[in-house]
């Protein structure tokens, strides 16, 4: 067993100098032991100390049952700019993840592991829900990675804020006007942003789609015959921004920060400076192990549809491995993501073990999620761990209780992360000049975005 102290200090290495982990190379898969050693991702910088704790004890009890590997957690985050700098220096871990939205372009150069036979072999590949397996489906039909976690779109509110400013933490607003109206008075009454939205490194553009497919638009179609369409330039986009730009520079309720990314968004969330945001719908883990939540204040509900063809964005990330690892490492990494990600979800005998782990350890136990396999087995699974849920579900209720009637939208196949970073500019742009022309922004765009697509 590591302690907490050599899993950090191995993330921390890792970080520092891109290039300098061998996951990759078949010299670092065998330990002096003579052990198979298994680098593993585990989280991002600034995870509490309770969270390597339980990952410690994990990582015994996995050793425990394969005496022949030798994990080594690796701090990891993927991040849309620098995650391709990582990985063709061969920083990354030997199992890692990655957002479903990125699969579709690692798969086109080769640079996930086949996987098919061994999913096969475990005899789960039947059972995930099709659309999601999609993700890690390459051209040739075969499979190159584990779904593990989906997410839906998701409001994100501090009930705290809310209750200074006379507002229901029990009723979060259900429309777009009446998250405005609540931000302005939250804004008044606080003084801290009613509202605030990502705008770089990618994530301005990751929830101006998010937020355009709420409004019954699409950022990107499938043309089904190889090709895809630019639709940026569409009625639910230009709405999102106008949203935007009022909340800025007619109500003053969005506050100073217009370059927040998934990271410090978060953190302003955490320190109680903001009173609303939109993000995945998994993201109260992070907020409470790596940013210091108190989970008091915290609220979850859905995204507001509207318009003709509303729908609510999801994803998802992956586990996966790197192409150019030895076949012991692969094997031994199958075996890792079987123990560490996908029994838990089918087995109940798993299931219990990894929450009691993480709630012994004071790790959050049953965030709301999209189930990766059926619905059915989701609700199972939260009646097997039921004794060891310690997140405040009551607070999270408007989510988990309407999620079910909205239909999700999954994100942009084509150029995903390029669209993406194209769309922080104009994100930016409204963010940034009061006077910021949003026709002749969005047409700009969409024709930008398409010769991406055409390329």
């Amino acid at each position: 067993m590591k302690s907490p102290a050599r899993v950090l200090l191995a993330g921390v290495a890792t970080l520092a100098t891109v290039g300098a982990l061998v996951g990759c190379s078949p010299a670092a898969d065998e330990s002096e032991s003579g052990k198979t050693e298994l680098r593993v991702a585990t989280f991002p910088p600034g995870a509490d100390a309770a969270a390597y704790e339980a990952f410690a004890a994990q990582e015994a009890q996995f050793e425990e049952e394969n005496p022949d590997i030798d994990v080594v957690g690796v701090e990891y985050e993927w991040e849309g700019p620098t995650f391709a700098v990582q990985l063709a220096g061969g920083s990354l871990p030997d199992v890692f993840t990655v957002p479903f939205t990125d699969s579709k372009t690692l798969l086109e150069n080769g640079q996930l592991m086949d996987v098919t036979k061994e999913m096969d072999e475990l005899g789960y590949t039947d059972s995930f829900n099709p659309i999601i397996l999609d993700a890690v489906t390459g051209p040739d039909g075969n499979i190159y990675g584990f779904p593990r976690q989906a997410y839906a779109a998701a409001l994100h509110y501090n009930r705290d804020l809310f209750e200074q400013a006379g507002l229901d933490p029990d009723n979060p607003p259900e429309t777009w006007d009446e998250i405005r109206a609540a931000a302005k008075q939250i804004h008044d009454e606080t003084g801290k942003a009613g509202y605030s939205q990502m705008a770089i490194n990618n994530t301005g553009g990751w929830q101006l789609t998010s937020q355009t497919a709420a409004r019954g638009g699409r950022t990107q179609i499938d043309d089904m015959d190889g090709t895809s369409e630019s639709t940026i330039d569409n009625p639910a986009t230009k709405a999102t921004l106008e949203f935007l730009h009022a909340l800025k520079w007619e109500d003053d309720s969005f506050g100073s920060k217009v370059d927040l990314d998934w990271g410090t968004i978060n953190q302003e969330f955490a320190a109680g400076n903001v009173g609303m945001y939109t993000s995945g719908s998994d993201i109260y883990t992070a907020l409470v192990r790596d940013f210091g939540l108190d989970s008091s204040v915290y609220g979850m509900s859905v995204v507001p549809l509207e318009g003709d063809d509303p729908g609510t964005l999801g994803g998802g990330d992956i586990a996966v491995m790197s192409p150019t690892i030895d076949d012991a490492t692969k094997a031994a990494g199958v075996k890792w993501i079987d123990w560490y990600y996908m029994q838990k979800l089918l087995d109940e005998d798993a299931a219990v073990l990894d929450a009691k782990t993480l709630n012994e350890s004071g790790q959050a136990v049953g965030t709301p999620l999209l189930p990766v396999l059926s619905r059915e087995l989701y609700e199972e699974s939260l009646v097997w761990i039921e004794d060891y849920i310690n997140v405040p579900r009551d607070q999270m209720a408007p989510f988990s209780d309407r999620i079910w009637d909205q239909t999700p939208v999954g994100e942009p196949k084509v150029k995903t992360q390029e669209v993406y970073a194209l769309l922080d500019g104009v994100v930016q742009a409204v963010l940034t000049y009061e006077n910021a022309d949003i026709d002749a922004l969005l047409a700009q765009a969409q024709t930008d975005a398409q010769a991406l697509l055409d390329e």
